[in-house]
């Protein structure tokens, strides 16, 4: 993909149907719960993009076999039972942030050592929180840069005793998760206590149902403030992977903003994924909505400013910003200051986007307001954020003039993203 991308206007109510692939998030845990498992599992819907590509790299790797289907999204993953075959590996994990930090607690399952690093960014992306919680269920791991508490990361393997061990719950869920997915491999038991706000609750939701559903017994009360884990080996299966709800978000955006119909297929109600309730957001903007056994359509109209906390889906909070320019009055978008430590500081990110197209915007501790306008012919910068190209791709649905620059960093996770908008883009209603 060139460099530069200009997106042309729509001037045609669109009405469309489209099943985005499947769920990083999903296809991501589904690897390690497979790797973790014993014999052979088989993977349906899984992602083909760049954060599940060095996932199933670094599982080969680490001495793991793992056959991938791209034509069939398949992969069928040969469990060695909660350790690890390969005594080294250098593992490169680009900017996923979760594969660095589902894969760190993985490798102390091992016996040998084993390196962990990433792009410039990842290099500046916290991870300290994970190794400290690590270390009192047996682990030895150090960081290169020990005074930035980011990566390079290296893990000195001998499997995991078991135990209790405390985790913030502030900066990232994927903490937790990494924990929580790895805890039945321990020799013992496992008993997690959460400090602090727990952010992104439904990724941790998420965990715990793919864990039982691969066998993993797992307590914990209402409030996940404390989990208990059995140690013990989970079996092979066969799962279905969802289609992705972060992804899905764009193309309701694109109806809220075109005024037109969008149905996205494979979610529904009972979604293992907590950002479909982004349709909650769109729906107090003004947007109707219609749940449906396996799709969800939601069809925009006149839309009005809300203030909201979208602490529980902030990988949506980039969509509604841009949907918001088109809103009357302001938005107020609250409780993602976990943003900032993704792939770029997405807070200050969207804020200097919005004004360079023109938009009033302020950024906050916590978030940012945006007020409505009428967006200027620019170049937006995407900061090798994949969510920043897909999520500004809207504002040139209905504004002339303009361009995403870097386009093919929605790599990341939906490589043909630009293809797919074009395509919906083109249907008219029947």
């Amino acid at each position: 993909m060139t460099a530069r991308l200009q997106i042309a206007p729509i001037a045609h109510r669109i009405s469309g149907r489209i099943r985005p692939p499947g769920s990083k998030s999903i296809t991501n845990r589904a690897l390690i719960l497979a790797a973790l498992s014993s014999g052979r599992s088989t993977l349906h819907g899984v992602l083909d993009s760049q954060d599940t590509r060095v996932m199933i790299e670094s599982l080969r790797r680490l001495g793991l076999s793992v056959e991938q289907n791209v034509e069939t999204e398949e992969c069928r993953v040969e469990g060695a039972a909660g350790t690890i075959p390969a005594d080294s590996a250098e593992l490169w994990l680009e900017n996923s942030g979760t594969s660095i930090r589902f894969l760190t607690a993985f490798c102390t399952l091992g016996s040998g050592r084993y390196r962990l690093d990433g792009i410039e960014r990842m290099r500046q992306r916290p991870i300290g929180d994970l190794i400290r919680s690590l270390q009192p269920l047996g682990a030895t791991i150090d960081l290169e840069k020990s005074a930035t508490d980011c990566p390079p990361v290296l893990v000195h393997g001998s499997g995991l005793q078991g135990g209790e061990t405390v985790i913030s719950g502030s900066i990232s869920s994927q903490f937790l998760s990494a924990l929580l997915m790895t805890a039945p491999a321990c020799r013992n038991g496992v008993v997690i206590r959460v400090e602090n706000e727990l952010v992104s609750r439904p990724y941790i939701e998420m965990t715990l149902r793919m864990m039982r559903d691969f066998g993993a017994s797992v307590t914990c009360p209402p409030d996940l403030s404390e989990f208990h884990v059995t140690a013990g080996i989970l079996p092979a299966r066969e799962y279905h992977i969802e289609p992705d709800a972060s992804a899905a978000s764009y193309f309701f955006g694109l109806a809220a903003v075109n005024g037109g119909t969008v149905t996205v297929a494979g979610l529904s109600q009972d979604a293992l994924q907590g950002d479909i309730r982004f349709v909650d957001a769109l729906e107090q903007m003004g947007c109707e909505v219609e749940w449906h056994s396996d799709a969800v359509t939601v069809s925009g109209r006149p839309l009005r400013g809300i203030d909201i906390d979208m602490n529980a889906i902030s990988d949506t909070a980039q969509t509604l910003a841009v949907v918001a320019v088109f809103a009357t009055g302001p938005t107020r978008i609250r409780g993602v200051t976990h943003m900032r430590h993704k792939e770029t500081d997405r807070i200050h990110a969207v804020v200097t986007e919005l004004q360079r197209a023109g938009i009033r915007a302020e950024e906050h501790e916590d978030g940012l307001t945006v007020w409505p306008g009428t967006p200027q012919p620019c170049e937006i910068r995407t900061y090798d954020d994949h969510r920043m190209a897909m999520s500004f791709a809207l504002l040139g649905i209905r504004t002339q003039g303009i361009v995403i620059l870097d386009p093919g960093c929605t790599g990341k996770t939906y490589p043909r993203f630009f293809e797919d908008l074009d395509m919906i883009c083109q249907e008219l209603p029947q």
